[in-house]
C-alpha cells in the first residue's frame, strides 16, 4: 500500500505527516488527543481504512516527530487550528473527512465553527470533550466511585501541588484503568506513543491528570456553536469512557445531522478496545458521507 510520508511548515514549526493509501474515495485527516500525544495509537487501526481513501495522519506541533518549540504561546487551540489549515493546504486537500478523538473533537469542532472550511464532507467526533465543564462534573462523577483512600490521595495531592509525586501518578491510574483503557496489559503502542508526547503540551492547555483542567482549555464550551455544524456528523464513545454517554449524547442532540454509536465494552480508547467494531462504524458512515 503506497505511503509517503514528510514534513509540513506550519505556524511555530514543522509538522510530520504521513499518507497512507491512494485509493479514489475522499480522504480523511485524523486528528489526535492529547494535548500533546501523537498519532501513532489511531494509525495502528485506521490505517485499513487506506484500502479505499487515503489517510492522512500527523504529530502536531510539540510532539511526536514534529518539531518541539519550547514557546508555551504555541500552545493555543487558534495556533493548532492554523496547522490543521496548513496541512490541508499543502497536501492540496480540497474534499476531506475529519475524525477526531478527544482534544482532537475540539480542534475539529472549533475548525469547523471557527473558519467554515470548504470541502468537509464529514466529522467523526471520537470520545468528544466539547466543554470542559461537563467533563469536569462526569469526572467528579467518576472519581466518586474510586476507592476513598485513591480519592484522598489525589484530593491531597493536588491542593499541595504535588501531582508529579509518585503516589498521585498511581492513583490517578485507577482512574484510567477504569475509564481511558480497560486493556490489562496495555497496549505497547500507548507506552510507545506515551514515550513521544509532550507533557508541557498538555499542562499547558490541560492540566496535571485527565480529570484535573486547569490548562487555557478549562473554560472551552463549543456547545452554544454546535448547531452550526450542518456536515454529516457522527459521534462515537464507550461504555465507560471519560466522555460520557451521557455527555455525548447530548453534543449529538444539538447537531442536527448527526448520529451516535456507544461502544459497549470500551472506555475512551474504543479504537483499540472494540477494534473490529470501531472500524466497521467508522468505514460504514464514511462510506454513506461521500
Amino acid at each position: 500500500m503506497k505511503q509517503i510520508e514528510g514534513y509540513i511548515d506550519v505556524p511555530g514549526g514543522r509538522v510530520w505527516y504521513t499518507r497512507i493509501g491512494d485509493g479514489n474515495k475522499t480522504p480523511l485527516v485524523v486528528l489526535h488527543g492529547g494535548p500533546g500525544n501523537t498519532h501513532d495509537p489511531l494509525k495502528s487501526v485506521l490505517h485499513v481504512l487506506a484500502d479505499e481513501r487515503p489517510v492522512i495522519f500527523y504529530d502536531q506541533l510539540g510532539s511526536g516527530n514534529s518539531d518541539r518549540p519550547t514557546d508555551p504561546l504555541l500552545w493555543r487551540t487558534e495556533r493548532f487550528i492554523e496547522e490543521l489549515i496548513a496541512i490541508r493546504e499543502a497536501l492540496d486537500l480540497k474534499e476531506v473527512h475529519l475524525l477526531g478523538h478527544s482534544w482532537g473533537t475540539m480542534l475539529a469542532a472549533s475548525y469547523l465553527i471557527e473558519r467554515k472550511p470548504s470541502g468537509v464532507r464529514s466529522v467523526i467526533l471520537s470520545s468528544p470533550c466539547l466543554s470542559a465543564e461537563r467533563w469536569k462534573k462526569d469526572a467528579d462523577q467518576f472519581l466518586a466511585h474510586l476507592p476513598e483512600d485513591v480519592q484522598l490521595t489525589i484530593t491531597r495531592n493536588e491542593e499541595q501541588g504535588t501531582t508529579d509525586s509518585e503516589e498521585y501518578q498511581e492513583a490517578m491510574n485507577e482512574y484510567y484503568k477504569r475509564h481511558v483503557c480497560r486493556l490489562d496489559p496495555l497496549p505497547s503502542i500507548i507506552a510507545e506513543s506515551r514515550a513521544k508526547a509532550n507533557k508541557d503540551v498538555y499542562m499547558t492547555m490541560w492540566g496535571p491528570s485527565e480529570f484535573s483542567p486547569q490548562g487555557n482549555l478549562k473554560t472551552y464550551d463549543c456547545t452554544p456553536q454546535l448547531h452550526e455544524i450542518q456536515i454529516p456528523t457522527l459521534f462515537v464513545c464507550g461504555r465507560y469512557d471519560e466522555a460520557s454517554p451521557e455527555s455525548t449524547h447530548y453534543y449529538q442532540s444539538i447537531v442536527p445531522a448527526s448520529e451516535l454509536h456507544v461502544f459497549e465494552q470500551s472506555s475512551h480508547v474504543s479504537y483499540l478496545e472494540e477494534t473490529h467494531e470501531y472500524v466497521r462504524i467508522v468505514r460504514g458512515f464514511l462510506s454513506k458521507a461521500e
